[in-house]
């Protein structure tokens, strides 16, 4: 008797935690958006964003697609890393807490309950710190992964920041076609992501992207 209600217990809890993540739809391959060489020629970044405009789980299923989604098959992605060791994890920081993007199961698993944008302003250190970021309703953060690439040598570190990069451009040229707001950036508070994430040493956060629209 204790066995089963301990079993169902647990069950609970389970149900409850996979509650807390957000299962994606499906990226949507056949959008209207820009061609490539207009998406190019336009491009720009934004710093100033709508704080009455949110997006939709649909935006932000295509944008965590854009950035580092699955394509042809189960071992590749939209951004290209070095050797395919798809060592880049990808963050989103929304209103209600921050998630970390699960390519394959496409959804958002809950990493931290509530609102922890303000990380992705800067450490304050010096004064200085980027409030604009907070005005947009999620910022996607790269985090270079040594233990999945399996060394952090010099050069592996150098190819992570290239990584990371590739990520953050097919974000910036995504938003661009469809008519979203974003600029790359590496200010972000390191060591306060680091301890809110539970991540180690050889977990490096490096560049993030607020998303939004553009306030006119």
């Amino acid at each position: 008797m204790k066995k089963s209600i301990l079993t169902l217990a647990l069950s609970c809890v389970a149900l409850t935690m996979s509650a807390q993540d957000i299962n994606l739809p499906t990226p949507n391959l056949s959008q209207k958006s820009m061609s490539m060489i207009e998406t190019l020629n336009t491009r720009h970044s934004v710093r100033n964003y709508d704080t009455t405009k949110d997006i939709t789980n649909q935006q932000l299923s295509d944008v965590c697609w854009a950035a580092c989604g699955m394509t042809r098959d189960d071992n590749h992605r939209t951004s290209p890393t070095a050797m395919n060791r798809q060592e880049i994890r990808l963050f989103a920081f929304l209103k209600n807490g921050v998630y970390e993007y699960d390519a394959k199961a496409n959804k958002l698993v809950k990493k931290a309950d509530g609102d922890h944008r303000e990380l992705m302003a800067g450490s304050g250190k010096g004064g200085f710190k980027q409030e604009f970021v907070m005005d947009a309703p999620v910022t996607l953060l790269m985090v270079i992964d040594f233990d999945i690439f399996g060394n952090d040598s010099e050069h592996t570190k150098l190819m992570g920041c290239v990584d990371a990069g590739n990520v953050s451009e097919n974000i910036n040229l995504y938003c661009q076609a469809v008519g979203l707001a974003t600029v790359p950036r590496a200010t972000h508070d390191t060591n306060g992501i680091r301890q809110l994430l539970n991540l180690t040493e050889k977990q490096l956060p490096i560049m993030n992207n607020p998303i939004g629209y553009e306030k006119k």
